[in-house]
């Protein structure tokens, strides 16, 4: 039985493409219509187009929804881990400590596959909550709780990036892989999951520190059998990881020469904040398409330091946002982006709004090779979208009453956004999330 076209009326956003300008390079239709057939979309823009254009179908005998808000690409998090949900705003600690004390301690618990499954659908629910429809997870060392994860993202054909987490120093026994047993494990649910449906694959050293050069060899053997996989990492997050990382490897002239050398910097590649980089380390990396992730509230969390915004820029490297839960305090990217903002002021440089969205849905597709699939609402690519209505958040609604163009419309969704502002998310195009309250 076919499946009727779900035809979506409101006003409509998104970025349509790869571009350096997106202040100049975006649509924005006050009345539009998206329609979506078998979780793609059909067609995408204006409803006087659309109807003029369509002259067979009579407005009313056909179901239109209509959305009392902006119909909005599903926002994607490049940095997060869905283990770390349960001990979010744990207290006190700097980068290196608060691991040991709560992130490992709560990690040993995913072991066990149905707790793994449980905490997977719950987290996954929370992204839809806060809009997030595509997100770079970091699961644990235990390959049950990759399994764990991907179930619970084909239990709503979402598009999801997930990777065992691969460490064999600075943890408990229980923590620690054997290097070829853990690269036995990743070749295995590699071959289990990806592009298995919607799901793909994350390479996932936790950071070169809790990596011996026996381990990382495993993972550059793995890496060269599989150039279209994800890599994710951790790097250059804290004054004494970096410290931790040099007295480890003293033959590499700097942290990022560690994973060069382990052929682990290319396409696809998400680093994980990369706030203390040399200028030399980004004219490298600017050469390359790699992605270093921001991830604002976790960087104020454990007072890491300030992502150094204008100058990654300006050596041309790759930059997507990420929540970074359980250090980030936030899985709203409206949240994160207010805190992005923040830093950036506190270092001269006013992050505009239209780049900041754009790093979250289209510029991050682009650089995770995906902008044919999510990250726009181009015609032919996933229904991944949301909707947001500001009359949910009482404050915001009463700033955009005094403000009458659509750049200071988006900065005061930036600033004032959060998981509130979320109306509704489909996710190819089925309806997964709905605001009840």
């Amino acid at each position: 039985m076919h499946t009727p076209l779900q035809i979506h009326r409101g006003r409509i956003f998104h970025f349509p493409r790869a571009t350096h300008s997106p202040q100049n390079d975006y649509q924005f239709f006050e009345d539009g219509i998206l329609i979506v057939d078998k979780g793609k979309i059909q067609y995408m823009g204006s409803a006087e187009h659309f109807f003029n254009n369509q002259a067979h179908l009579n407005p009313n005998t056909i179901t239109i929804t209509t959305h009392n808000g902006v119909i909005f690409p599903g926002l994607i998090d490049a940095h997060v881990h869905y283990p770390q949900m349960e001990m979010m705003a744990s207290y006190g600690e700097k980068l290196v400590d608060w691991l040991n004390n709560y992130t490992y301690p709560t990690e040993k618990k995913y072991q066990d596959a149905n707790y793994a499954k449980s905490q997977a659908i719950d987290f996954i629910n929370q992204l839809f909550a806060n809009g997030t429809t595509t997100a770079s997870v970091y699961a644990t060392r235990f390959p049950q709780s990759v399994h764990a994860f991907f179930e619970a993202a084909e239990l709503y054909q979402a598009r999801m990036i997930c990777g065992k987490v691969m460490m064999d120093r600075f943890a408990s026994d229980m923590l620690r892989d054997k290097p070829k047993e853990a690269a036995y494990e990743t070749q295995a649910l590699i071959e289990r999951w990806h592009n298995q449906g919607r799901n793909l694959y994350a390479l996932s050293p936790r950071f070169a520190a809790a990596c011996s050069p026996q381990l990382l060899s495993q993972i550059t053997q793995i890496a060269e059998r599989h150039s279209d996989i994800f890599i994710q990492t951790h790097v250059s997050g804290s004054p004494t990881e970096v410290d931790i990382v040099k007295q480890l490897y003293p033959q590499h002239q700097d942290y990022l020469s560690i994973y060069e050398n382990a052929n682990l910097i290319r396409e696809r590649t998400l680093l994980g904040h990369g706030i203390y980089f040399s200028e030399e380390e980004l004219q490298r990396l600017g050469k390359t398409n790699a992605t270093i992730v921001s991830c604002p509230t976790s960087n104020f969390f454990l007072g890491s330091g300030l992502f150094p915004y204008k100058k990654v820029k300006k050596h041309n490297v790759n930059v997507a946002f990420g929540s970074d839960i359980g250090a980030g305090t936030r899985l709203s990217l409206f949240e994160n982006l207010a805190d992005a903002y923040k830093a950036c002021q506190l270092q001269n440089y006013p992050l505009d709004p239209f780049e900041a969205l754009y790093q979250c849905t289209q510029g991050s597709a682009v650089t995770m090779q995906l902008d044919d699939k999510i990250g726009n609402l181009n015609v032919g690519t996933e229904a991944d979208f949301i909707v947001l209505n500001v009359d949910n958040s009482p404050i915001l609604k009463q700033r955009l009453r005094r403000v009458d163009n659509l750049e200071s419309r988006l900065f005061a969704l930036i600033m004032l956004g959060n998981e509130c502002v979320v109306q509704s998310t489909y996710v190819a195009g089925k309806h997964v999330y709905e605001r009840t309250h």
